[in-house]
């Protein structure tokens, strides 16, 4: 399953996000959302506006969320 995590620079749950999936040895690719106006549009599109937004499969989440991050491990 490839896991995607758009994030933003300076945000507290994103580090959140990516120290729980490191710690569970999951890896991930981040995609910067400040950078890539592609990826913006399609959270948006989602119809999420906070980060980090987790793509994981056919699920996808907004903030830190531990009970979802879970469930991949």
């Amino acid at each position: 399953m490839t896991i995607t995590v758009y994030s933003k620079p300076a945000c507290v749950q994103c580090t959140a996000t990516t120290r729980a999936l490191d710690a569970r040895g999951i890896s991930y690719s981040v995609i910067d959302l400040t950078e890539d106006d592609a990826a913006m549009q399609h959270i948006t599109s989602l119809g999420y506006r906070q980060a980090p937004v987790v793509i994981a499969g056919e699920d996808h989440w907004a903030g830190f969320r531990p009970d979802m991050i879970g469930r991949l491990s």
